[in-house]
């Protein structure tokens, strides 16, 4: 077994300027050390996983954030009453709607007699599975004059050889429970539905333009009413070429983006929704906060009130004015782009909660607690003393978030000036791990967007939510692969945000969708439904 390279240990009374900064140095290089090897374990377990080996065991992340704030009594907990032991329990299938009753009388002969003492029920679940097809004969006749009528189909049908219930399967199955379409058009056929790979990918991508207009919808809505959203990104794949998925939602919507870009442009274009690149005041004065040259600034503000409709007429735009440094170019489009989402009516406090990704910094930005402790979990410890520094320290961040998730709930003004003070106090505290030291000290930077639950309690203190719910796109991309066409890309940011919002707004996500293909309508417009809930936890 390979021992261990581990820093040496000295004596307090030895620890002078000289030799601190020597072994500061010494840390460093051990610690480069130990991530070298850590990186070498990965390529064996790829290596592994390839020749079809096993690779190396792996751990569960800490869950102390889960604890923080929590009682240590076993009483209720959410608000919900605990069941009183030996109470009698809810019939699972009292509320079942019954589709057949039979009666069973006893096999044995009734004696003479006997008294009825009424049935005992006995519900039995099922499922019915089978084709049902259906004629239309759509009548034609010709009047006097020449015309020709002709009866019309049903709105649901719409010209499609496909029922509502089985298109909305088609999407349930591949949407909500990742079955492929070659697997798809396999069940189907097997169930006596004849229907080719063509057919499947039209059912699954062609006329679901009020699917798009119901998710932009959603994105609208949804940041002009929010006080705050939390947004994270992951990678994803588009005609062969690596891409990312951005979401943009909080725990009442959520909306799912795919391009080519991860830059804070995109991010900004996501939010304005094609809705142009106007030159207003909110647009200048970012531009001036960023230092975009004096010259450019006079130009632009001759300029003030114009709108341009897309990319091409805004970079066409500053190509005519000599704006040729991509930094410059850079500026100027998110100033007219943070100046769109003023018009677009998107607040100016709109709390954006990341993960302290550089693109996701506009607005008013907050930072995930549980990705700052996190950097402080992963540090590679090269002593004991090290790791009781270590342990320590996320001791005291831990113990400091879940006073945070308490002045959530009863935030005063002592309470606040208390959790500051001591914030620095946890983030400029001297260690023994010079590593430590350096990376609490970044950590203290942020300190305004750490703490910005002070001045807004609403506001989240992670971004969990975000990682819950882009966690079904990373399931799709390795089920799937990812998208070939455009077409394609849209839809499966359609569905996965309405599928998602759907379960964040309590309703079926099957119902939603056998509402719309049916045309029924029954279930109001997912906006509409959206501004009532925002318009309540106000």
């Amino acid at each position: 077994m390979k021992k261990k390279l581990v820093a040496p240990y000295i004596a307090e009374a030895e620890r002078t300027p000289a030799v601190l900064k020597v072994l500061a140095w010494g840390e460093s290089l051990v610690e480069l050390v130990h991530r070298l090897v850590e990186e070498k374990g990965h390529a064996n377990d790829e290596v592994a996983v390839l020749k079809g080996e096993k690779k190396r065991p792996t751990f569960k992340p800490s869950r102390m954030h889960e604890q923080a704030g929590k009682a240590s009594d076993s009483g209720p907990q959410h608000g919900k009453p605990a069941r009183r032991r030996g109470s009698p329990s809810r019939s699972k299938t009292g509320q079942l709607k019954i589709d057949r009753e039979q009666v069973i009388q006893p096999s044995e002969p009734i004696p003479p007699g006997s008294r009825f003492k009424g049935y005992r029920d006995f519900v039995v679940q099922d499922l019915v599975i089978g084709t049902h097809n259906t004629r239309y004969r759509l009548a034609r006749w010709q009047t006097p004059d020449g015309q020709a009528l002709t009866g019309q189909l049903p709105k649901a049908v719409d010209a499609s050889h496909f029922g509502a219930t089985l298109v909305s399967y088609v999407l349930y199955q591949y949407h909500h429970c990742h079955i492929t379409q070659p697997l798809l058009c396999e069940q189907l056929r097997e169930w006596g539905i004849e229907i080719s790979s063509g057919q499947m990918n039209a059912l699954l991508q062609q006329d679901k333009e009020r699917f798009h207009d119901e998710k932009d919808g959603l994105l609208s809505t949804g940041l002009a009413l929010s006080a705050y959203v939390t947004v994270d990104d992951t990678g994803t794949r588009h005609q062969g070429r690596n891409g990312y998925v951005t979401h943009i939602g909080n725990e009442h919507f959520a909306c799912f983006k795919s391009t080519n870009s991860k830059s804070r442009i995109n991010f900004l274009e996501l939010l304005a929704a094609g809705h142009g690149y106007p030159i207003n005041d909110e647009a200048i004065a970012y531009m001036k906060r960023r230092e975009l040259p004096q010259a450019f600034l006079d130009v632009l503000r001759q300029h003030e009130r114009a709108s341009f409709a897309d990319q091409s007429a805004w970079l066409s735009h500053l190509d005519s004015l000599g704006m040729d440094v991509a930094r410059h170019r850079t500026i100027a489009t998110e100033g007219a782009l943070l100046g769109c989402l003023k018009r677009r009516g998107i607040a100016q406090d709109l709390a954006i909660i990341s993960d302290d990704a550089g693109q996701f910094n506009v607005l008013v930005h907050g930072l995930c607690w549980v990705h700052a402790e996190r950097l402080v979990h992963k540090l590679l410890p090269l002593n004991d003393l090290h790791r009781e520094d270590i342990a320590r320290v996320r001791a005291d961040i831990w113990s400091f978030y879940a006073d945070l998730k308490e002045y959530k709930l009863h935030p005063t003004s002592q309470r606040k000036c208390e959790l500051q003070e001591r914030f620095d106090a946890v983030f400029i505290q001297k260690t023994r791990y010079a590593t430590l030291d350096r990376l609490l000290r970044r950590i203290h930077k942020n300190k305004s967007e750490l703490l910005l639950v002070l001045e807004r309690p609403e506001v989240p203190l992670h971004t969990n939510g975000s990682e819950r719910d882009i966690r079904d796109q990373v399931k799709k991309q390795k089920i799937s692969g990812g998208t070939r066409s455009e077409l394609g890309r849209q839809c499966r940011d359609t569905f996965s945000s309405l599928k998602k919002t759907c379960r964040k707004l309590g309703i079926s996500f099957w119902n939603y969708l056998t509402d719309r293909i049916s045309y029924t309508n029954h279930i109001p417009l997912l906006p509409h439904i959206l501004e009532q809930r925002l318009a309540i936890s106000a």
